[in-house]
């Protein structure tokens, strides 16, 4: 992503947790990122184009991070737990993670349709963004499959069983969403997911 796309929307992200997304101006956004406001429409066409990109850019950061917990050590449990456990930080950090997760936008935030949208832009980046955006029973697939993907290589002396793996991973998955909307007590979600999973399809 060019440098002057990724700090304008570090612009718009900051103006964000400061304002309703309503009273976010285009050409605050274009100062606080040290370009023109030419540059600004350049790259997204409009204020409904840059919300859709900051979309985009924070739903592909909570599914960089999941890659990540799904790469770490210890056995299939331990990954998913880390999984869920990203999860509920991502989205108690960043309110753009949580509304996408949960389907919940409040009137601080931008809320583009999740369907695509026509684009004429020449930005690969903003073609991309125009297009349709996860809802939450898309983030359950997505975050399930790539589970599943990882889990399936981690060189255990029998293979898995696909079918009950990828029961494992959803359900870790809706558990961690289910700790979004209601936070958990003592033990957080980490023990609710190692309690949760069949040992069988997690040793």
């Amino acid at each position: 992503m060019p440098a002057a796309r990724e700090s304008l929307l570090d612009a718009a992200y900051r103006a964000l947790a400061r304002r309703p997304w309503s009273a976010v101006r285009m050409v605050d956004v274009a100062a606080a990122a040290g370009v023109s406001r030419q540059t600004l429409y350049n790259e997204f066409g409009s204020k409904e184009g840059l919300a859709r990109a900051l979309v985009r850019r924070e739903a592909d950061g909570y599914l960089s991070g999941v890659e990540h917990a799904l790469s770490g050590p210890g056995d299939p449990c331990e990954r998913l737990t880390a999984t869920a456990e990203w999860t509920t930080s991502a989205a108690r950090r960043n309110a753009l993670v949580r509304a996408m997760l949960t389907g919940c936008w409040s009137e601080r935030l931008p809320s583009p349709a999740l369907t695509a949208v026509p684009s004429s832009s020449a930005v690969p980046a903003q073609r991309r963004a125009d297009g349709p955006l996860p809802a939450p029973g898309d983030f359950v697939a997505l975050v399930r499959d790539r589970a599943v993907a990882a889990l399936n290589d981690v060189g255990a002396p029998e293979p898995p069983d696909l079918t009950e793996l990828a029961r494992s991973c959803e359900l870790a998955v809706r558990l961690a969403l289910s700790c979004v909307a209601a936070p958990p007590g003592e033990g957080g979600v980490g023990e609710l997911v190692r309690n949760a999973l069949p040992r069988q399809s997690t040793s």
